[in-house]
C-alpha cells in the first residue's frame, strides 16, 4: 500500500485496515516529520528527522515513540515536536552516542519510554516570578504564588512541565491529594498557579501541548464566607474588642472595620501615609500592586483611632513607632499576625470587611460608592469615566462617615455603661484633646496634643 497523508488523530486511527503483509506508513499532514507506521498487529507512532553537522546532514533518525494502544495522538504528538526539536538542535532524543549514517523503516528502533526533557517546573516558576515582579506585582501576592510553587509542588520542581502537559490526569489526582491533605480552598488556589505559570511558560516552549493540564480538574466549590455582622452585632463585638489587653491591636481591628482596609495592607501603614490636613490614609501597596494604590477617607472616629494607636506605639514601642503606625515586637516591626482566639475576638480580618460592606446598606451608601471605598474594581464599561480622586474629598468622605456613624450608633449607651468601653472611648480629658486636634486637620497640632495627653493623668486605662 502506497504511503497516506491525512491528519493523524484518534478516530483516524482506529478507521485505518490492517495491511495484508509488511508495514505501511501515515504521514502527518500538520507535524512535518510525525508519522504513524501501520504493521498487521500494531500501529508505531514515529518521528524521523535529519542529524546535521556544519550544515551538512550527517546521519537520519527514526525513532518509535510509542504503540497507539498505550498512548494518545495528543500525548505522541507532544512528545514528536520535543524530539524534532532536539534533533534540530544537533541531538539524539534518546542521547545515543552512535547514530547510525542512514536507517529505513525496516530498521525501526525498538519501542522504549521516551526520555522527557524540557523547561523544568522550577525554571517556568523562576521566569514567572521575574515577569510577576516587572508586572509590579505586590510582595504579598509574590509570595502566596511562592508558597504554592515551592510548598504544594515540592515534588515537582525538576519535573519537565511537557511531562505534566502529556498526562493532565497526573495533575488531576494531584489536585485531588492536595484537597484531602490542605483542603478545597487551598487545592484550587494552587492549581490556579500552576496554571498561571504553564501558560506563562508556553509563550517561549512551543513544545508544550496547548492544553493546559489544569483543565482537566474537577474544581472544589468555593462559596463566599457569609460571616459579616449586622448592627445588631456590633454591640457584642465592641465588648469584646474592649477587653483585649493590647491597645495597639485593639485600634488595628477598630480601624480595619471603620475603613474595609484589607488586613495585610494595613500591617504596613506609616505615619508619613496619614495627610490629616486632606483627612486620607494613603495605601501605596494594596492587593495587586502599587498600580492599584489609593487614599481611605477618613472619618471622625478613624482619624480619633489613628491617633490612639500611634500614641500607644510611642508608649510600648517608640523606636518602631517612628516608623509604623501599628508597631509590635516583631521582625519587621510592625504587627505581623492579625488573629485572635475566637474566644477573645468572635470577628476579625475579612470578617469586618464583609461587615463595612453589610453596614454600608442600612447607612444609606450606594453600591457604586462601596466599591469605591473597599477599593473594588467597578464593572461596567462606564468605571473608565469614573475619576476617584474627584469625589474623594468631599462624597467618599460623607459616605465613609455615614458608615463610621452607623456603626458607632449600633453601641446606643453601652460606651457609658461599660467599664471597659468607657476607658477606651468614653469622654474624657484625652479624648476630648485627641478629638480637637482631629477637627483641626493639622497632623503636627494633632500630634503634639496628643503628647500632651500623654504626659498627663487621664481616664483612658493603659494596659
Amino acid at each position: 500500500m502506497a504511503e497516506l497523508r491525512f491528519q493523524i488523530n484518534d478516530k483516524a486511527i482506529e478507521r485505518l485496515p490492517p495491511p495484508e503483509n509488511g508495514r505501511y506508513i501515515v504521514r502527518d499532514t500538520e507535524l512535518k516529520g510525525f508519522f504513524l507506521v501501520v504493521g498487521t498487529r500494531k500501529k508505531t507512532f514515529t518521528i524521523q528527522g535529519d542529524l546535521r553537522e556544519e550544515g551538512k546532514r550527517a546521519a537520519t533518525i527514526r525513532v518509535a515513540i510509542g504503540d497507539t494502544s498505550e498512548m494518545s495522538t495528543r500525548a505522541a504528538r507532544a512528545v514528536a515536536k520535543e524530539y524534532l526539536a532536539q534533533i534540530s538542535r544537533g541531538q539524539h532524543p534518546r542521547g545515543e552516542c552512535r547514530i547510525a549514517k542512514a536507517t529505513t523503516a525496516a530498521a525501526l528502533e525498538t519501542p522504549e519510554a521516551p526520555k522527557i526533557v524540557g523547561i523544568t517546573l522550577r525554571a517556568a516558576w523562576e521566569r514567572y516570578k521575574i515577569s510577576m515582579v516587572r508586572k509590579n506585582r505586590s510582595e504579598r501576592t509574590i509570595e502566596s504564588y511562592r508558597d504554592h510553587i515551592e510548598r504544594i509542588f515540592a515534588g515537582w520542581l525538576e519535573t519537565p512541565l511537557i511531562e505534566l502537559g502529556n498526562d493532565p490526569a497526573k495533575v488531576a489526582a494531584k489536585h485531588d491529594a492536595i484537597t484531602e491533605e490542605n483542603g478545597p480552598y487551598i487545592a484550587n488556589g494552587s492549581m490556579r498557579t500552576l496554571r498561571a505559570v504553564y501558560n506563562h511558560a508556553r509563550k517561549t516552549n512551543r513544545e508544550l501541548p496547548p492544553d493546559n493540564p489544569v483543565g482537566s480538574i474537577d474544581w472544589n466549590g468555593e462559596k463566599r464566607r457569609d460571616t459579616g455582622m449586622g448592627l445588631a452585632d456590633l454591640k457584642g463585638w465592641f465588648l469584646e474588642l474592649a477587653a483585649i489587653d493590647n491597645p495597639i491591636r485593639r485600634e488595628f481591628h477598630l480601624f480595619t472595620l471603620l475603613s474595609a482596609c484589607r488586613p495585610a495592607a494595613l500591617k504596613e501603614a506609616k505615619p508619613s501615609h496619614l495627610d490629616l490636613r486632606r483627612r486620607v490614609l494613603h495605601v501605596p501597596r494594596p492587593k495587586g500592586g502599587a498600580d492599584r494604590a489609593f487614599d481611605i477617607p477618613l472619618s471622625r472616629q478613624m482619624i480619633r483611632c489613628l491617633l490612639r494607636a500611634m500614641r500607644f506605639g510611642r508608649l510600648m514601642y517608640p523606636f518602631e513607632a517612628r516608623e509604623w503606625i501599628f508597631p509590635a515586637d516583631s521582625a519587621d516591626g510592625h504587627l505581623a499576625e492579625q488573629k485572635e482566639e475566637r474566644s477573645t475576638l468572635s470577628k476579625w480580618g475579612n470578617e469586618l470587611r464583609q461587615t463595612f460592606r453589610t453596614i454600608a446598606n442600612p447607612a444609606g451608601v450606594s453600591e457604586l460608592d462601596a466599591r469605591m471605598l473597599m477599593n473594588h474594581s467597578i464593572p461596567g464599561v462606564n468605571a473608565g469615566y469614573i475619576t476617584r480622586h474627584k469625589l474623594l474629598e468631599d462624597h467618599l468622605r460623607s459616605q465613609q462617615q455615614a458608615i463610621s456613624s452607623t456603626i458607632f450608633n449600633a453601641l446606643g449607651n453601652a460606651v457609658a455603661e461599660d467599664e471597659n468601653l468607657i476607658a477606651w472611648l468614653g469622654l474624657g480629658a484625652a479624648r476630648n484633646a485627641i478629638c480637637r486636634a482631629a477637627d483641626e486637620f493639622a497632623e503636627r497640632e494633632a500630634i503634639s496634643t496628643c503628647n500632651q495627653a500623654m504626659l498627663r493623668p487621664t481616664s483612658i486605662r493603659h494596659r
